[in-house]
């Protein structure tokens, strides 16, 4: 595996106050955010490929954000976004396979035909994964979001030459975990609801992510994460 180990200074969230870095001058930015799933798979994308020193991080702060980041840097105003060789792109599934082809390190994924094929399956069902087990945390997770983690359970049974959903670490897991993370932790501190159990290929899916250096320095703090969500879905309390 590349240099995923480093540990690094995370920069402080830049706000409204903030001014804007030297925007185009060469240097590859990832804006992102510190607590946002869809900015971590990027994150944790080039921390395994070993970027540290090729891809500096720039956190915005979302609730509070610099008016120049929409006007200069991404019109659509959200996170994450990469700059590079003088354009900046978006949407996390887009930059996932950008910093894999456009960068060295480790690639994500594998060569064996049948296994890109149910990565872009998986990938494609993510999106349905996520809106069905958000939408849960309105009504009964246990009953609306069960099939969506069997289905996930199902999955990591197709290959069996390692943990992970194509057996190795692949983009797939990067795709998935920033998600299972957050609705591991707050359905079970919600609704005492463990979606590990049951599952045990899910929960050794978990286990062996929580090793990998490159995925740890991106994970929310639990009691945050936590707190916005029972903000956020506060019928749920």
């Amino acid at each position: 595996m590349a240099d995923a180990s480093v540990k690094e200074h995370l920069p402080t969230p830049l706000d409204a106050t903030s001014n804007p870095p030297p925007i185009f001058d060469g240097t590859t930015r990832l804006y992102t955010c510190y607590t946002c799933p869809f900015a971590q798979r990027v994150w944790i994308t080039r921390n395994y490929k070993g970027l540290q020193e090729k891809i500096k991080l720039v956190p915005i702060n979302l609730q509070n954000r610099p008016a120049w980041y929409k006007e200069k840097v991404y019109p659509e105003n959200k996170v994450p976004a990469l700059e590079h060789n003088g354009k900046v792109i978006g949407e996390s599934l887009d930059l996932i396979k950008y910093v894999d082809i456009n960068f060295e390190g480790p690639s994500l994924l594998p060569n064996d035909p049948a296994k890109k094929a149910f990565a872009e399956e998986l990938v494609a069902y993510s999106d349905t994964f996520n809106k069905t087990v958000f939408t849960s945390f309105k009504g009964d997770p246990v009953k609306e979001a069960g099939p969506a983690f069997d289905h996930l359970e199902k999955a990591l049974h197709k290959f069996d030459d390692g943990p992970f959903f194509l057996g190795q670490f692949s983009a797939v897991d990067i795709v998935y975990i920033p998600f299972v993370e957050r609705f591991q932790i707050f359905l079970l501190d919600a609704l005492k609801y463990d979606i590990t159990a049951g599952r045990p290929k899910l929960a050794k899916w978990i286990e062996e992510l929580n090793k990998i250096d490159a995925y740890k320095p991106t994970k929310t703090d639990p009691k945050e994460l936590v707190e916005f969500y029972k903000a956020r879905f506060a019928a749920q309390q």
